[in-house]
């Protein structure tokens, strides 16, 4: 089992056709990731060679694209400003799962093409401005590291990209279920809710481990959900201890404005919700790993 993503998953790439999308498709498939499809209005009709003998054809719409060959998620690697349109249109198609990898979209436009999705209600939007959804050993759509960990009984939910990466590569004694780099733009579609949620009907996944950062309050409600509503163990880091107030630090929606948004009052939320909280990553992979020795 997994969340989100899994071995049925079929994966078209809007953007397929540029650098970052034909770096990164060929990563995905060489990870085992069924890439079915690209998107590209000006080259429809093209077909694109990869290593491995693999030919991806190149399709104008992503309408076009499920239609043909199945899709059921779609990974957007299409620069800033015209992103709002090729997730809309993915929304439109009806597309389930939408991995929105571009950094740098204005919060307006993210804001906008999110409430266009809510309000259809068809599509599940991860991102922007993150690596995307790998369950390990089945599929994985965006830019995570295939090699960093593989298949297992944890489940990761992180606002940071690089700190997915080595949450993954600390605990690969354990393994994966689902490693999910949400972004961490002040706008986003998919949770730390969301996930913690879809974690625990997960019958395969035994332990979460969640990664936060400083600004705005999505740990603290994170912390008030799994006080009421998580019945499996989750450990916690939380990035920014040293972060200086005020400044905006790495992503856009990490900005500490007063006692709001600290990594401390993070920190303090989770506790109080029964979380276990590391100082530093490998301290948080310990504590999970600990966790896991006592359920046996």
């Amino acid at each position: 089992m997994a969340i989100f993503l899994n071995s049925d998953s079929k994966i078209v790439v809007q953007g397929m056709t540029g650098s970052e999308g034909m770096k990164h498709t060929q990563r995905m498939l060489d990870s085992g990731s069924a890439i079915v499809g690209g998107v590209n209005p000006k080259k429809a009709g093209q077909e694109v060679e990869f290593d491995g003998g693999v030919t991806v054809p190149v399709f104008g719409t992503v309408a076009e694209a499920m239609e043909k060959t199945g899709a059921n998620v779609s990974v957007v690697f299409v620069p800033p400003k015209f992103a709002k349109d090729a997730v809309i249109e993915a929304v439109d198609a009806g597309m389930p799962l939408l991995v929105v990898i571009t950094e740098g979209i204005a919060v307006r436009d993210t804001a906008e093409f999110f409430n266009y999705a809510k309000d259809k209600g068809t599509t599940r939007i991860i991102g922007p401005n993150c690596p995307g959804i790998i369950s390990p050993g089945q599929s994985n759509a965006g830019i995570t590291p295939a090699n960093v960990s593989g298949p297992g009984k944890l489940g990761l939910v992180s606002k940071s990209g690089t700190l997915t990466y080595q949450m993954m590569y600390e605990l690969r004694d354990i393994g994966f279920t689902t490693g999910l780099g949400i972004g961490g733009d002040p706008v986003i579609g998919t949770t730390h809710i969301d996930a913690l949620e879809a974690f625990e009907k997960d019958p395969d996944t035994i332990g979460i481990v969640m990664i936060g950062e400083i600004g705005g309050d999505a740990e603290e409600r994170a912390a008030a959900y799994i006080q009421e509503n998580i019945t499996k163990p989750v450990v916690g880091y939380v990035a920014g201890f040293t972060a200086p107030e005020g400044k905006t630090m790495g992503h856009a929606g990490a900005i500490v404005t007063g006692s709001s948004g600290t990594a401390s009052a993070k920190k303090e939320a989770l506790e109080a919700a029964g979380v276990k909280v590391g100082k530093t990553p490998s301290e948080t992979a310990n504590l999970m790993r600990e966790i896991v020795k006592s359920l046996g």
